[in-house]
């Protein structure tokens, strides 16, 4: 074999292992992006159900169940976790738009501590419907006085009781509060969802 040969056959070899080590070094690349379009996907397609703001399929009381992990329980697989949920109900039964507002509010929350995978995309998707959820309850609970009003402090504060309420029951340890912070670190630049702001139309709603 000649020299030439020689040659070519080696530099053919060099170029082969240098696409497969390519390959391989890139399979986790795609790999992580297929999972965080997944995600995406699913965050986006979770939404509060009309069955969940009346009621009809309400958990039993988890107990001290209810703190024996960041995620909580939800036995009834709402996405809601089930002591926050039934806290909301037992603060306003008489008012499904509030339920439904709160409880959107509650299942952007949680959220947070049930994504199988968290990375920059996945964060910023959770809390644009984080800010979704606050701009309908703040657009049903307190409405302006039209479209181009601004809000007076006396809003901000009606908003920030209904906002308080709903997080001080989802943030209710010193644990959660800690893996807030830690889930928020990988957040980035969003903006306002394409979803509707509200998950139920108040307007089909009896009170």
């Amino acid at each position: 074999m000649s020299i030439f040969k020689k040659i070519l056959k080696w530099g053919a070899a060099i170029v082969a292992v240098f696409y497969v080590a390519v390959v391989l070094i890139r399979i986790p690349h795609f790999y992580n992006l297929r999972k965080t379009e997944e995600q995406v996907a699913k965050i986006h397609a979770t939404k509060l159900a009309l069955d969940d703001v009346m009621g009809v399929n309400l958990p039993p009381d988890p107990g001290a169940l209810a703190d024996a992990t960041i995620e909580g329980v939800d036995a009834n697989q709402n996405g809601i976790r089930d002591d926050v949920e039934l806290a909301i109900f037992k603060e306003y039964p008489n008012s499904a738009k509030t339920r439904a507002v709160l409880l959107q509010y509650a299942l952007a929350l949680q959220m947070e501590v049930v994504q199988s995978f968290v990375n920059k995309e996945t964060v910023t998707e959770v809390v644009t419907e984080q800010s979704r959820a606050d701009t309908c309850l703040a657009d049903i609970l307190v409405p302006r006085k039209s479209p181009e009003s601004s809000r007076n402090y006396s809003d901000i504060e009606k908003i920030d009781v209904y906002v308080n309420f709903v997080k001080n029951k989802q943030l209710n340890t010193d644990v959660r509060n800690r893996a807030r912070k830690d889930f928020l670190k990988n957040l980035g630049s969003y903006s306002e969802s394409t979803n509707d702001k509200c998950d139920i139309d108040s307007s089909t709603l009896p009170n």
